[in-house]
């Protein structure tokens, strides 16, 4: 990997061509939250307004579908604990939108773990919505032993969300390994 490069596209992709192994001392990973929902890049004016013009950034929506099933057996054909763990989630899930989620994620955790040095660190930022279930990825990838903590960061400003639902959502998670 060259330094100051910036690589575009699928970071599966990139990981697998072009970083070598135990050559990262720290990842913070932010991936899509299977919130269900389209993401666009807003444009501004020059004087800073925001514009009307937005172009789609990605969709954080997943399906069961064709890829998400080629990606779940690729992960389960390799063998191990995280093979055993998509084998469990499968059990508890079925062929859900959240299996097609995480059968995206595991090939991608296993790229992070095979860059990152013995003494790096890896930050992974997540909602509510599937921290639990990756949380067991991570530890079927990098070992239980290797979790270090769970970082809750509370977002203040949700709390005017309070008179519409009874527990809104204020937090993140960000496991670190």
């Amino acid at each position: 990997m060259s330094e100051n490069t910036l690589y575009y596209g699928d970071n599966l992709d990139v990981l697998r061509r072009y970083v070598a192994d135990a050559s990262v001392d720290l990842i913070y990973l932010d991936p899509p939250f299977n919130s269900n929902a389209t993401y666009n890049v807003l444009f501004e004016e020059k004087d800073g307004a925001r514009a009307a013009a937005q172009v789609k950034a990605f969709e954080d929506t997943w399906e069961w579908d064709q890829a998400a099933a080629a990606a779940y057996q690729e992960t389960v054909e390799a063998g191990g604990r995280v093979s055993e763990a998509m084998e469990a989630f499968r059990q508890l899930l079925g062929t859900s939108n959240m299996l097609a989620y995480l059968a995206m994620m595991a090939p991608r955790l296993v790229e992070l773990h095979r860059v990152l040095k013995p003494t790096g660190s890896i930050y992974l930022h997540c909602d509510p919505t599937a921290s639990h279930y990756l949380k067991v990825l991570l530890d079927a990838v990098f070992g239980i032993r290797n979790y270090r903590s769970e970082i809750v960061w509370y977002y203040y400003n949700k709390m005017h969300d309070r008179r519409k639902k009874l527990f809104p959502k204020a937090t993140d998670m960000i496991h670190f390994m």
